[in-house]
């Protein structure tokens, strides 16, 4: 019965190319602009940073894969907190939706908030995270943050006026997007590329060495040294081609959702795969290895438009950056309250969250998420929600994936539309390199992806103090 009273509500409305934008729009926000720098600060070679990058994207096309498997299964709103309901319990279901909403999908929205507010300043100064407004003991108040507030309480009111307008949002801006960047990729490829610099960054090209910050010297890395350098990288580009799994959590929207949920997450995330290692490449042939590992504030994206456009580069790049983040975050915002509101169905969010508003979307559910990512937003800790972020996400997409092989045990003759592509193998292979990172990140990260864990085990003592009575 629960089935039918949700379809009746949650109108399917979105088709196979906005699922596919959605996907495309929700994964690129600013960190293809920005995680470069500090990725090659960490391994020092292009031979390095390109593998980082097709690593990353393959890991991102494998986990996409499984989940078009699961989606096809459980095509409902609410996507991954569904399969691991469906694979673990209601208490590992709880510890992702609590985890998404404490710090996953709000510090995300939160994060790329502030990046829009940042790239919004270099075309207006006063908007400026350097503009405070207000001080009082610790805590101050600056333009950036009031610029991304706003911004995030635009967005929850336009999609909260119904899910076409979230859509058409998200196609014309995830299109523009996809546009510009590959424009920057060839312009840079034909103005700007130089044989020598080119050459100059392939001529050692692996040969691992890390910037150290101590002696402002490079060092040669190998060995475990090596692969801790490449789990630090891998933060910047996995964070970068994460939220692709939105397009699960909106199921319940999605005309034929057991085919175009499936189809979406592999073309969503082949496509940003192919833009990120093709703007790497750009890099590469625009610039030093030196020049992007200390890019200003570590702009990459900016310094190479200058190479190639000259002093109105970094405008351009401004605007694109502006583009990208405003429509990413208008993803992130439309995916995350279907979340909400599976659990409050569940008795295990705020009851309002599952209620639908006139326009047939969990509107309490947006407002919800609105106010923790615009406290987010004061606190002024983006660098260190990256740590906490990607290490419960990647954890998470770990125990999903696994949660195929359980699937298969527990519901043997459930429908299983479609096959996922390389099973068990593929799989595997995730759930092998993804422990691998998660290992080398806690060894290496403690203090920040530590804390990250303990948000994470903080909602177990939450979840059995506000279960509803069975």
């Amino acid at each position: 019965m629960e089935n039918e009273h949700e379809d009746k509500h949650l109108k399917r409305e979105l088709g196979l190319l906005d699922g596919t934008m959605l996907v495309v729009g929700s994964m690129i926000g600013s960190g293809i602009f920005i995680v470069s720098a500090d990725m090659m600060r960490n391994v020092g070679s292009a031979g390095w940073l390109i593998l980082i990058w097709i690593l990353s994207g393959i890991m991102t096309i494998i986990a996409a894969i499984s989940y078009g498997k699961l989606s096809a299964m459980f095509p409902k709103a609410g996507g991954q907190y569904v399969y691991l309901k469906e694979a673990y319990n209601k208490l590992i279901a709880f510890l992702y939706g609590w985890s998404f909403f404490a710090v996953i999908q709000t510090g995300t929205i939160a994060a790329v908030g502030v990046a829009f507010a940042k790239f919004t300043a270099y075309i207006y100064p006063p908007f400026s995270d350097q503009n405070v407004l207000y001080e009082i003991a610790s805590f101050k108040l600056n333009a950036a943050q009031l610029v991304s507030i706003a911004t995030i309480i635009l967005l929850t009111y336009i999609n909260s006026n119904g899910v076409k307008n979230g859509k058409w949002i998200q196609t014309i801006f995830t299109i523009t997007k996809i546009a510009s960047l590959f424009g920057l990729v060839i312009f840079g490829l034909i103005l700007a590329a130089k044989a020598d610099i080119w050459n100059a960054n392939w001529s050692d090209a692996w040969n691992a060495q890390s910037f150290n910050k101590d002696t402002n010297q490079w060092l040669p890395i190998g060995g475990t040294v090596l692969m801790s350098a490449i789990a630090a990288s891998m933060v910047g580009s996995l964070f970068s081609s994460d939220a692709w799994n939105g397009v699960t959590f909106i199921s319940g929207e999605i005309k034929n959702p057991q085919r175009n949920v499936g189809l979406s997450l592999f073309f969503g995330t082949l496509i940003v795969t192919i833009i990120y290692i093709s703007a790497n490449i750009m890099y590469l042939a625009v610039m030093p290895n030196d020049a992007i590992a200390f890019a200003a504030s570590d702009r990459v994206a900016v310094a190479a438009s200058h190479a190639i456009f000259g002093s109105t580069g970094t405008y351009i790049i401004a605007i694109m950056i502006m583009i990208s983040t405003f429509g990413c975050n208008n993803g992130l915002i439309m995916a995350g309250a279907r979340v909400y509101y599976t659990m409050a169905k569940d008795g295990l969010f705020f009851k309002k969250a599952a209620r639908l508003n006139g326009a047939s979307v969990p509107g309490w559910g947006l407002w919800f998420q609105c106010f923790w990512a615009s406290a987010l937003c004061l606190t002024g800790k983006y660098g260190d929600l990256l740590d906490f972020v990607m290490i419960i996400v990647v954890i998470f997409y770990i125990l999903t994936i696994y949660g195929i092989f359980i699937l298969r045990k527990k519901m043997p003759n459930a429908e299983r539309p479609y096959k996922a592509f390389g099973y068990p193998i593929l799989p595997l292979i995730y759930i092998i390199l993804a422990a691998a990172f998660c290992f080398f990140l806690l060894k290496d990260r403690t203090s920040t992806c530590g804390w990250g864990v303990l948000i994470m085990l903080a909602g177990i003592p939450v979840y059995y103090l506000t279960k509803p009575k069975e």
